[in-house]
């Protein structure tokens, strides 16, 4: 018994060890099927959630103009965009500023270019007119540049000559002018005594007295100043105006090259609206010019006003200031006609003045003036003034112009989208008379 135990005890045992082996391979399996599983369930999850990110980040819209880029911030919509205006304000306020200040330090280069420029283009008709008859162009320049400097000089010797003959008869006319100035006073509605009269003249007399013993070396300094800056400033109109009308459209072309590729077409464009609006301004300018002069000539010279034609050319050049020059000057021929005719007759030239500038204001502009300078009586204001403020009198000859121009140039970049529009500017010559 007990030797047959022994060996039965391992003959039992075995069968055991064969299914334990079996059980622990089967868990293994079973392991390693559940880790392969939960891999490819992760490998899938994370598969979606990419997908998923990607379709949101799809899904989000592009940036535009409307909505608020701080929507996060909840910064209203109006602020945004007020904001966004404001910074750019700034930067184009502080840009032009910077431009302005550099225009006015060298201003004794930049007017006389402008007024060059103004010149001009009242000039290049006949430059072109004698270009086509075969006159070559520089020469042609030089001509029309000639034949306007004669002609100023020769009226301006004219109108001395007028004044300097009629002095005497002047002096006479004035004496008699003042003393029925005094006799209006006395007997008119100011009533005034004879001693009220000697007091108001010892007054003005005493005021011009003190003031003419202020007068400093500076000042006389900055005087001489003045008038040197104005002979160099006639130099540079005659010259600038010679090259402007000779090789215009060159000066033109390499203006444009300074810009980017993109915006050449536009500034192209830009330039030659603003050639024709400038020209059209100037020609329908020296129109109204000729007409206010020779209504307010007409009437001084049918009152007995001396020095019909020094005012006559006064007026003519007033004109070129809008609204503000020519009446100015016809206050001139009124101040005239008081101290030599009377104050009656004076009030009859006032109302002549008055007359012109109304004829003026609604039959001349809104005929001469096109489409390409329509700037409003308040934008002419509104440009006078700041002219003067910034440039004194040089600054009010050249706001209008400006202003017409940049009027121009706003709603030719409006329009330029329509392609029917763009043809017509294409045709249009370039500044100067040459297409870039």
């Amino acid at each position: 018994m007990k030797d047959e135990h022994p060996s039965d005890e391992p003959a039992h045992k075995a069968p055991l060890s064969a299914t334990q082996a079996d059980a622990s391979t089967d868990t293994e399996a079973q392991a390693e099927s559940d880790e392969s599983r939960t891999e490819k369930i992760t490998h899938l999850l994370a598969q979606q959630w990419a997908q998923l990110r990607a379709e949101r980040r799809n899904d989000v819209e592009p940036i535009r103009t409307g909505p608020s880029n701080f929507s996060r911030a909840q910064v209203p919509w109006g602020l945004d965009l007020a904001a966004a205006w404001s910074w750019r304000l700034i930067v184009i306020a502080i840009a032009s500023g910077g431009v302005a200040a550099a225009i006015w330090h060298f201003r004794v280069l930049t007017i006389p270019l402008v007024i060059a420029l103004l010149i001009s283009a009242l000039a290049t008709p006949l430059v072109r007119l004698l270009a086509r008859l075969g006159i070559p162009r520089g020469l042609s320049a030089g001509v029309t540049v000639l034949f306007g400097l004669a002609l100023v000089v020769g009226l301006l010797t004219f109108v001395g000559n007028q004044v300097a003959a009629g002095a005497s008869d002047l002096a006479d006319q004035v004496a008699g002018g003042l003393g029925e100035i005094r006799r209006w006073l006395q007997t008119g509605p100011i009533d005034a005594s004879d001693s009220q009269i000697n007091d108001w003249i010892a007054s003005a007399q005493k005021t011009i007295t003190e003031r003419s013993k202020h007068i400093q070396i500076g000042q006389v300094t900055e005087w001489t100043t003045a008038v040197g800056h104005v002979v160099a400033g006639m130099f540079i109109v005659l010259f600038a105006t010679y090259f402007f009308l000779a090789d215009g459209h060159r000066i033109w072309a390499w203006l444009v090259r300074i810009f980017p590729r993109a915006a050449r077409e536009a500034a192209d464009s830009s330039g030659r609206v603003a050639w024709v609006s400038l020209t059209q301004f100037v020609r329908a300018t020296v129109i109204v010019a000729l007409v206010d002069a020779g209504g307010i000539m007409i009437g001084a010279l049918a009152l007995g006003v001396p020095l019909v034609l020094p005012i006559g050319v006064l007026v003519f050049l007033g004109a070129f200031v809008p609204m503000v020059g020519a009446t100015l000057a016809g206050l001139v021929a009124t101040l005239v006609a008081l101290v030599t005719v009377g104050p009656v007759k004076a009030l009859i030239m006032l109302a002549v003045v008055v007359g012109v500038q109304e004829v003026e204001a609604h039959v001349l502009q809104p005929l001469v003036l096109g489409r390409f300078v329509s700037v409003h009586p308040l934008g002419v204001i509104v440009a006078i003034g700041a002219g003067v403020i910034l440039a004194g009198p040089a600054g009010a000859l050249i706001a209008v112009p400006l202003a017409a121009v940049a009027n121009a140039v706003v709603a030719h970049l409006g329009r330029l989208a329509d392609p029917e529009y763009a043809a017509q500017v294409h045709a249009i010559e370039g500044p100067a008379g040459g297409a870039p």
